[in-house]
């Protein structure tokens, strides 16, 4: 079988995926980082009275158009308890930020343009009015019926803060895509147990579980299971049953005597799409579906699961919940020299600098072992190194896959 392309292999995941209908009602404190279903639209004007934007004087220009003026202080207007009467000729009101700006007026005189006269009944004016100045009309922000915040949004801080103040309590959302995670094999156990003499700490679960976390994604940890191909269905059973989305394995995807996975979920009625990629490090990757659940088949070396999880498993989670993909695809340059490269496509975990005059610098770790996490904690950004790349010299420019953009 030939290795697929990377760019092939991603296409033909999205295309077999469909982003998710259901839907789901959340107060506005449960509703963070959720994506929007439905148009938020206003259902008050706001503001809905014409409003003060500073403490001073409410009062009518054209009693003040000239410095030295002196009106009756006939009342006040505090935010919540604005003036019920209307200002004359030669009155003001003594007026403070977002109060209701009082029938008659139609500025605001800020306090530090006026003195006191007369035991604080009047004032004297030390600057010219303008007619409107400080002044925020009805309907400055929004009116009722507009659309506040469009379907499809991310709701972060700023779009909640827009619709509590359009009067909305609650807000329709898209369901969360469900992420069943699995991960095979008698040599893992889990961290903070004593590994016996061949057996190694799991750590892939907790780095994808964080990855689909981050993408808005629910996660379902189906835990470690044996090298068993009875115990590996069981596993995918449970997957099924609570309605995943997405079924997530790592390691068991080759073709060793142990690399049980394949033939179990095919056993369980996947329908294989596609197998081996041809890319490094992630060449072991499955992807198929079982019913309408999608289903990743990941290597178990760690760095190749991270790397198929960034280039796979993100815009699936990121399609079917209707959430926009980090732009991780950044041109950098190289500040060591590449070798060429063959008929893979090699993602070289790297330091990532970021120069004011010359943009994004990018140092290849002279270690690339696809088990070795440190230097992937370490790591800024991925170079890509297409298929039959030609040698790179220093400076040279690049493509890089953002860690953390």
């Amino acid at each position: 079988m030939a290795l697929l392309p990377v760019e092939e292999a991603q296409a033909r995941l999205l295309a077999s995926a469909t982003p998710l209908q259901g839907t789901e009602i959340l107060p506005l404190r449960q509703a963070c980082n959720r994506i929007l279903a439905e148009d938020i639209t206003a259902r008050l004007t706001q503001p809905p009275f014409d409003a003060s934007a500073m403490d001073g004087y409410a009062l009518r220009v054209e009693d003040a158009l000239t410095p030295g003026t002196e009106l009756s202080v006939i009342g006040q207007s505090a935010a919540g308890h604005g003036f019920d009467g209307r200002v004359g000729a030669g009155q003001c009101v003594r007026i403070f930020t977002g109060a209701p700006v009082p029938d008659g007026a139609d500025c605001v005189l800020i306090q530090e343009d006026t003195e006191p006269a007369e035991k604080n009944l009047r004032i004297r004016t030390t600057f010219a009015a303008v007619q409107g100045r400080h002044i925020r009309p009805r309907g400055q922000d929004f009116t009722e019926g507009a659309v506040l915040i469009p379907a499809g949004k991310v709701l972060d801080f700023a779009k909640l803060m827009l619709a509590a103040s359009g009067n909305h309590a609650h807000v329709p959302v898209y369901r969360k895509p469900l992420i069943a995670l699995l991960a095979t094999g008698d040599e893992l156990v889990i961290p903070g147990t004593a590994p016996g003499r061949s057996q190694i700490i799991a750590s892939n679960t907790f780095a994808i579980a964080a990855l689909a976390e981050n993408l808005g994604a629910d996660v379902l940890d189906l835990g470690i299971v044996p090298d068993d191909h009875d115990a590996i269905v069981a596993a995918i059973r449970k997957a099924e049953a609570a309605g995943a989305d997405v079924l997530v394995t790592t390691g068991g995807a080759s073709v060793g005597d142990h690399d049980l996975v394949q033939a179990a979920l095919t056993d369980a009625g996947m329908v294989l799409d596609f197998w081996k990629i041809a890319m490094r490090p992630g060449k072991p990757l499955m992807v198929g579906k079982l019913g309408p659940m999608h289903v990743l088949g990941l290597p178990g070396n760690p760095i190749s699961s991270m790397v198929c999880s960034l280039l796979f498993l993100e815009p699936l989670i990121a399609k079917l919940g209707h959430r926009p993909l980090p732009q991780r695809l950044k041109h950098a340059r190289t500040a060591t020299a590449l070798a060429a490269n063959d008929q893979r496509q090699d993602y070289l975990r790297a330091q990532l600098r970021i120069d004011s005059a010359d943009g994004l610098w990018v140092t290849s770790f002279p270690k690339q072992d696809s088990s070795m996490m440190q230097i992937f904690a370490e790591a800024g950004a991925l170079i890509v190194r297409p298929p039959h790349a030609s040698a790179l010299r220093e400076g040279g420019q690049c493509m890089v896959l953002l860690l953390h953009p």
